[in-house]
This record gives structure tokens, sequence and C-alpha cells, in this order.
């Protein structure tokens, strides 16, 4: 079944989020399948649609930078699927509860990098971002997976952000999945904010996103972190 799916489009019907479903299983064993052999997929998050490949692929970063033909120098996020998967790939320096307080959800953290990370994942820098997705079948996908995706906007780069599958069409031939999990309603195309907490007591908005009030409300009020000042 895989061999026929791997060339269309998925439809993730909104009663394949439920534990226990065969074809919601179906289409995550594909996608899976899809990124373990170091190909790129499209799937729907909490703000966008993204393109994901295996932080660990050389061959799918390598992959994902030339269809979006995205800046070498532009960063990719990683998403995992559970907070102490963060630990892995990621040198913390704030609470397990402010990690608990912002994620899942629609923002994106920024640390430094720890060694486990591949080192063909924006070499350029010493930092990266992580994200957990507030959504059922990213999720599961990250878990199923068992290492961190590569994730970035499903968009030729500096075109519009994407929320329905139809709007990135002229990318799907170069994917090997397409996961088609309906448009996406409510963050109005702004993608996830970006938040730099590498600088111990310190926070650095990098993009606002569609979160950027409520983080930074956590970020001050419970947890006493200063807007860092510095290099912007």
């Amino acid at each position: 079944m895989c061999e026929e799916l791997k060339t269309k489009v998925l439809r993730l019907l909104p009663s394949v989020h439920l534990e226990g479903r065969t074809d919601g299983a179906d289409i995550l064993r594909c996608t899976v399948n899809a990124l373990k052999e170091g190909g790129v997929v499209a799937v729907p998050t909490d703000t966008i649609y993204g393109l994901a490949c295996l932080a660990q692929s050389s061959e799918g970063i390598r992959k994902t930078y030339e269809i979006k033909g995205r800046n070498q120098q532009k960063p990719l996020a990683i998403c995992v699927g559970e907070i102490q998967d963060i630990y892995k790939f990621c040198k913390v320096p704030v609470q397990n509860e402010l990690l608990s307080d912002l994620l899942p959800g629609p923002v994106t953290l920024v640390f430094e990098r720890s060694e486990a990370l591949n080192t063909d994942l924006n070499p350029f820098t010493s930092l990266v971002g992580v994200r957990i997705p507030d959504h059922p079948f990213m999720r599961r996908l990250c878990q199923t997976c068992g290492e961190p995706l590569a994730l970035t906007s499903a968009n030729v780069s500096s075109q519009t952000s994407t929320v329905a599958v139809h709007e990135f069409q002229d990318l799907w031939p170069k994917l090997a999945v397409v996961v088609d999990g309906g448009k996406i309603e409510h963050q109005n195309r702004l993608g996830s904010t970006v938040v730099d907490l590498s600088v111990v007591g310190k926070y650095r908005i990098i993009r606002p996103g569609c979160a950027v009030s409520p983080t930074v409300d956590v970020l001050e009020r419970k947890y006493g972190l200063t807007k860092d000042l510095g290099e912007q």
C-alpha cells in the first residue's frame, strides 16, 4: 500500500487524528518510510504547512534547500515529539517548566546545539531552533521516526507561507509525500514565534510570528527573563 500511496497526496481527515485508526496509521507509515529513505515531505503543523526531512540526513537537508531555493546561510529548525527530546539535541539553560509552558505550541525556541545534531545542519551557527507543533500527526510522526525532523515552510523562499496544500502544488513533484491536513485557519500565515533563549536570563525575539504576546508574557512575568538588548 505504501508504494501506491507515496506518489499521491494523502488526505488526513479529522477522524484520522484519533489513536488507533488504521487509515491514519497507513499515512503515518508511508510518511515515515519516505523520510527514512532520505525524502522530503510536506506536512501540516499548528501554524502553516511545512517541508520536513530527517535532521540527521545530510541528503534530506540538501534536497530541502534545493526544493525551496533557500539561501544556504538561512537555518532550518528541528522538530521533535516530546520535551525530553530537546535535551538530546540542544543545551538548555532554562527550566523544564518553561519548556512545558510554551510547548507544544506555535513557538520555536533557539538554543545552543549539542554535539548529537548532524553537523551538516546549519553548519554556519552554533544555535538551533526547536519546535514541538501542537498537531497530533506531527507529534506522532516525530515519535515514530525516533529522531528530529528538519522543518521549514512549504513554499519557495521569499514567497507567501501556505495554509493549504494546493497553494504549493508546484512543489509536489519534488516531494516524496504530501500530507493534506486540510486548511489551517487560525494563524494568518504568520508562522511560529521564534525566540532565542541561549543566553541565561535573557530572551530575544527573532521573529514575532503568531504568538509573540503570550510568549513574552510567560518569559517575563512567570520566569523573570529580560529582553536581550544586544546585537539584533
